[in-house]
């Protein structure tokens, strides 16, 4: 069965959108003078490929039993100059945080996601160049 989603119009450029989990997300965009109420739906593009890529990597590291202090992803995207802009390259990086940080095992789970899981990020290469990056940063306990 295919996914469906509801977006409804709530005045101004503002929208609110359901999702298969029965969640809402708000929509709109930059407009000179008004108040920002949720994410740019390009932002929400970028926002969807870190958390494919992020559930995929939990979950490979937690099958592994390898343990995370913490762990984040930034995306960055390009748009196109000409309309319709869209993103033409993307940069991942990948940001592990912890003491002992098994380095092989969080590169495994990258590749995996990046090269076999993510379907957003599979979606994204068929517009945009994808970089990806993993960064490490050990966490002295107290």
């Amino acid at each position: 069965m295919a996914d469906k989603i509801v977006t409804h119009w709530q005045g101004s450029l503002t929208f609110e959108s359901d999702n298969p989990s029965g969640k809402l997300v708000i929509m709109d965009t930059d407009v000179e003078g008004e108040e920002r109420k949720g994410l740019s739906p390009k932002a929400m593009m970028l926002s969807s490929l870190a958390g494919c890529s992020a559930l995929d990597v939990i979950s490979i590291l937690d099958k592994m039993n390898e343990d995370i202090d913490d762990f984040k992803i930034e995306v960055s995207g390009e748009l196109t100059d000409e309309h319709p802009r869209f993103y033409h390259s993307v940069v991942v990086d990948y940001h592990f945080y912890g003491t002992d940080l098994n380095k092989k095992k969080c590169e495994r789970a990258v590749d995996l996601s990046v090269e076999k899981y993510c379907g957003v990020m599979e979606m994204f290469r068929q517009f945009a160049k994808i970089e990806t990056s993993i960064h490490y940063h050990n966490v002295m306990k107290k």
